[in-house]
């Protein structure tokens, strides 16, 4: 019934991964299963037959799903079932995608769809490493144009080794932590982060990916030959050949004079289209309404030929600056009032406003996934409104984009955030784009390391980003510059991405790489233009980490006044039960009369108590009453108590909470009582000292006598017999 097919990849030390198709999802174009261990994935993808009228992009679409079957968990929503995409799953998702997308013919239209599915999982496997080379392996067998095939793996560095597709168990070591994907021949994406690495360092865990990726690539070229694999025939695209010389006559040498005035991106946008509505003027009245896709797509093909032809030939960037030139910058600290912490960052027409708010544990994420479950205490959101590039649309909701841009900038700050010991906050940077012509990602990191340090949170050092460029005179987009012109652009301008064939995007330290993000749309980066960008990067890195330094150049010696405080403290795991009280009784009388917010963990220490106020009296108060509760009482100490009750015999004060000793009634006053009552009440405070700890029964002894005068002509010593109760 099923014609099976496996192909095996030899990981080299002693791990091995199965490709499988013939048995799951046959009637979707192309289908695989990826096997490495007890970590399954399934791969399907479809495409329709045909292109939708005017369509002159590649509609590609990947989903990336963690079914929480395979890993023996039941989602824990209302609804008891997988519902949107996790942030993870996006990311995941988002990171084939760019590998995938250069690889479609440039005149292949058609809807195509790629799902992928965890099934089964290993617990200390990391599935995302496998999604990459499932996608891929679908495609290959299947019949849609792909100039793959291609593969992702993450390569960890752990006690100075590389590894490919390092475990769960490994991450907590890793000091390097990235994600290549690439062809056979060529680079295609990079993502992660580093704990402050070099150039050089950087490289040799890329190139040390591509070794491996070259594996995965060969058997997927056995698979298809041994599936007699034949791509179909489409024809998405039609053409007018004197159309698009009378476009490229008419419009490309006023775009090349526009592309070198230097405008500023307002005017420059202007006139790009000014050239076009000329243009069309000129046409004949029955070619304009029957070709106006086709003229569109012309205008957009010639444009980006002469804009990248007067850099190239100019050596000039659109703005007027050199190739290696950063575009002005202001920083400002300490912008907003009544924040916790904040700072304005700009270069050029790209701004980002950056807020950072201190929360306490009860503000951290729950990560509540297939894999992983668990608290984030440093979380980064960033948010690109449409007036940032002055489109007139609705913000309809969260985009992937978004999604992307903040775990970027996430990842390029968090090493350098302070060990939770010395930093009990939890901490939420949210990054608003008021403007973007490139790289607001980039920006994002700046105006969040500023905020940072604005806030009081003690970051080991500043962090910088700068989104690197790439124009060739490679056309074709087949990745063959080698021996032709290009140019490496630092600090990239919208129209640079969107017309270039790279975005870069490198963060770090003065001391090194932080984390990284490549997208290419040229089928591949040779290793030595990677390292050029690299080099020409840190350059720009350096440059901005001055103006960082400029405008704030440590963490502030404290929070803000209208910050929130926070307090830490260790208690013994066997007074956790004290603190909290019957029903939690103990614990909730405490917040409501501190107002404060008190959380206990166990760890391997005892118990770790975090104690949120509004203010420092508010904390103090708190962390009175807990050294109250988990105070030991010591002889001979003094202590204000309350008396709970009252016997014949004297009187049961509580010293500390719990905690209640015996005020015999011979050590109430100097005088000799008939009753305690005369003198003392239930519910009064009183002090007290502790005059000795029975230590069969652990009873405390009090006296109060010895703290009162004593009184005049009383020259009789208190002796150990009169201390003695009667009872």
């Amino acid at each position: 019934m099923f014609n099976v097919v496996q192909k095996t990849i030899d990981m080299g030390d002693g791990r091995s991964i199965i490709i499988e198709t013939g048995k799951l999802a046959r009637q979707a174009d192309g289908s695989v299963v990826i096997k490495m261990g007890n970590t399954w994935l399934i791969a399907a993808v479809t495409a329709a037959k045909h292109a939708k009228e005017n369509v002159d992009f590649m509609p590609l679409s990947v989903e990336y799903k963690e079914k929480f079957a395979s890993a023996g968990r039941i989602p824990g929503s209302f609804t008891k079932r997988e519902a949107r995409p996790s942030d993870s799953e996006i990311l995941i998702a988002r990171l084939v995608d760019r590998a995938l997308r250069p690889l479609f013919p440039a005149d292949y239209h058609a809807e195509t769809f790629v799902t992928i599915n965890l099934i089964a999982a290993d617990r200390d496997i990391q599935p995302d490493a496998l999604a990459g080379l499932a996608a891929s392996a679908a495609l290959c067998i299947s019949d849609i144009p792909f100039h793959g095939p291609i593969s992702e793996v993450r390569v960890g560095r752990i006690n100075g080794k590389l590894k490919i597709n390092p475990n769960f168990s490994d991450n907590t070591n890793m000091d390097i932590d990235i994600m290549v994907a690439a062809s056979y021949e060529n680079i295609l994406m990079i993502e992660g982060e580093m704990s402050e690495v070099s150039e050089a360092e950087m490289l040799e865990a890329i190139n040390f990916a591509h070794a491996e990726i070259k594996k995965h690539c060969k058997v997927q070229m056995e698979l298809m030959e041994a599936l007699g694999v034949k791509k179909r025939e489409y024809s998405h695209e039609t053409n007018d050949a004197d159309l698009k010389k009378a476009c490229w006559d008419f419009c490309h040498d006023k775009l090349y004079q526009i592309a070198k005035s230097a405008s500023p991106k307002k005017e420059r946008s202007d006139a790009f289209q000014n050239v076009k509505d000329e243009f069309i003027a000129s046409l004949p009245e029955e070619v304009r309404a029957a070709k106006k896709p086709m003229i569109d797509r012309y205008f957009h093909d010639v444009e980006k030929e002469a804009v990248r032809n007067m850099m190239l030939n100019e050596r000039i960037r659109l703005d007027g600056r050199k190739m290696d030139q950063i575009r002005p910058i202001t920083c400002d600290v300490d912008y907003l009032p009544s924040v916790h912490g904040s700072a304005l960052f700009t270069r050029g027409e790209t701004q980002s406003l950056t807020t950072v708010t201190l929360g306490s544990k009860m503000d951290e994420k729950i990560i509540d996934e297939a894999l992983i479950q668990g608290h984030d205490k440093f979380l980064l959101h960033y948010n690109f409104p449409p007036f940032a590039t002055n489109d007139a649309k609705m913000s309809r909701g969260l985009s992937r984009r978004e999604i992307g841009h903040g775990n970027l900038a996430h990842r390029a700050l968090k090493r350098m955030l302070p060990d939770p010991k010395t930093n009990p906050y939890a901490i939420r940077v949210v990054s608003d784009i008021y403007e973007s012509n490139g790289s607001s990602s980039m920006a994002t990191v700046c105006a969040g390391s500023m905020a940072l340090m604005d806030a009081g949170v003690n970051i080991k050092k500043h962090v910088s980003g700068i989104a690197m460029g790439l124009i060739t005179d490679d056309v074709a987009g087949k990745g063959d510059f080698k021996n032709g012109k290009y140019a490496v652009l630092s600090d990239i301008l919208g129209d640079e991405d969107h017309l270039g064939d790279m975005d870069f995007k490198v963060t770090g330290t003065i001391d090194g790489i932080t984390a990284c993000q490549m997208d290419i749309k040229v089928e591949g980066l040779t290793p030595e233009l990677m390292m050029e960008a690299l080099e020409q990067a840190k350059k720009g890195r350096l440059h901005i980490l001055g103006k960082l330094q400029e405008a704030i150049a440590a963490p502030r010696a404290d929070v803000k006044p209208y910050a929130p405080r926070i307090a830490k403290m260790m208690i013994p795991k066997d007074l956790i039960g004290a603190i909290i009280g019957p029903g939690g009784k103990i614990i909730q009388e405490m917040q409501r009369e501190t107002n404060t917010t008190i959380t206990i963990e166990e760890v391997a220490e005892g118990g770790s108590i975090d104690v949120f106020g509004d203010n420092a009296d508010c904390v103090n108060a708190a962390l009175a009453r807990i050294r109250s509760i988990v105070a030991v009482p010591e002889i001979g100490t003094v202590y204000k108590g309350i008396i709970k009750s009252i016997v014949s015999y004297g009187a049961f004060v509580e010293i500390i909470p719990g905690k209640q000793g015996l005020l015999h009634i011979s050590e109430v006053d100097w005088t000799r009582l008939n009753r305690v009552e005369d003198v003392l009440k239930e519910g009064e405070e009183v002090e007290v000292k502790l005059l000795e700890i029975e230590k069969s029964s652990g009873k405390l002894k009090l006296s109060r006598k010895v703290l009162l005068p004593k009184p005049a002509g009383d020259s009789k010593k208190p002796t150990e017999e009169n201390n003695k109760p009667t009872n």
